[in-house]
């Protein structure tokens, strides 16, 4: 029997992008594809919550929760993100557990 685990990755956006006119049709394109990456892997049963900090300043970041195997396959759905390999968000995976939630 495989017990699912638990990870989180933290995204935070490249620091140029901080500003909005440094924002192309390049960035926009990824943001769209990162979105559609986290939409498939919910509807896979993968992505437990996805979410942002509101605003765009140096306090922003992102989180993923999500479910894998173990961390080599956690890694691995992370670096697949569009937001991470496009190179408009930097990424950093840890265990995680979620212990209380809302249902």
């Amino acid at each position: 029997m495989n017990l699912k685990q638990e990870f989180i990755y933290v995204l935070k956006p490249r620091e140029d992008l901080l500003l909005e006119e440094n924002w192309t049709e390049k960035e926009n394109e990824a943001v769209d594809q990162h979105f559609a990456y986290l939409e498939k892997l919910k509807e896979l049963g993968i992505l437990i919550l996805a979410g942002k900090t509101k605003g765009m300043d140096e306090k922003t970041f992102g989180i993923v929760v999500l479910e894998a195997e173990n961390e080599m396959e956690a890694r691995r759905r992370m670096e697949e993100d569009p937001g991470v390999y496009t190179g408009i968000m930097g990424a950093e995976l840890f265990p995680y557990h979620v212990a209380l939630m809302r249902t």
